[in-house]
């Protein structure tokens, strides 16, 4: 074999090390089936600190396009956005908030899963990217649910609001979810009477449950 024959076959076989490696290496970028699992917000960013866009709906399929850190980007009816993996099901199962993009088929390789990519087979297109948004000044909120554990239909306030008559929502209140640790006045009566406070989140109400008429957030 002569010397151009040489160096011939090694830039074929740098070439061919090059290919198999953009090969092992690409990034999953097919959305996957989620369902969700509560009434939950849709957000601007992967975070609290995001503003509110929209509320899915508990059991609304959607398609999830990309996980961050909790939080995936779904795409639905309405305004898209970002919600905590922990509300979020993949086939049917539960998924890790810790490790999302493992239950949907976002990471290639590891020890807890891989994903296989055929040599020859076209790329699926990839999802747009969502637009790039700062982050809004944090406003806290404290989430009102209907049933325990913070389960079936819910509104959300802010600190500083207040409703003194809860109309169609009095007696209906049975948990509270109050990540922030806000202080939250719930009185079994309008106009802020027979009041008691909370500071935390409550799954269950005990003698409160079904049994709120005015509410104060501070």
């Amino acid at each position: 074999m002569n010397h151009k024959s040489k160096v011939l076959l090694r830039i074929v076989g740098a070439l061919a090390l090059a290919v198999a490696a953009v090969v092992v290496f690409l990034p999953a970028a097919q959305a996957a089936p989620g369902t969700v699992t509560t009434n939950v917000n849709v957000r601007s960013g992967p975070g609290t600190n995001y503003a509110v866009v929209d509320v899915v709906r508990a059991g609304t399929q959607v398609d999830v396009q990309r996980c961050q850190g909790s939080w995936c980007y779904i795409a639905k009816a309405g305004p898209d956005g970002w919600v905590s993996a922990s509300y979020l099901t993949a086939g049917g199962r539960p998924v890790n908030p810790n490790q999302p993009g493992l239950s949907f088929g976002f990471t290639i390789g590891g020890p807890n899963g891989s994903v296989s990519i055929g040599i020859g087979q076209p790329n699926p297109p990839r999802p747009p990217r969502p637009p790039i948004i700062q982050p809004p000044a944090f406003y806290p909120e404290v989430c009102f649910f209907d049933r325990t554990r913070m389960r079936g239909d819910s509104f959300c306030l802010q600190a500083g609001d207040a409703n003194r008559d809860l109309r169609n929502w009095v007696d209906r209140i049975s948990s509270i979810d109050n990540p922030e640790g806000l202080e939250v006045q719930v009185c079994s009566e309008v106009n802020f009477r027979n009041c008691r406070v909370y500071t935390t989140s409550a799954s269950s109400l005990g003698d409160f449950d079904d049994y709120i008429a005015s509410i104060r957030v501070r």
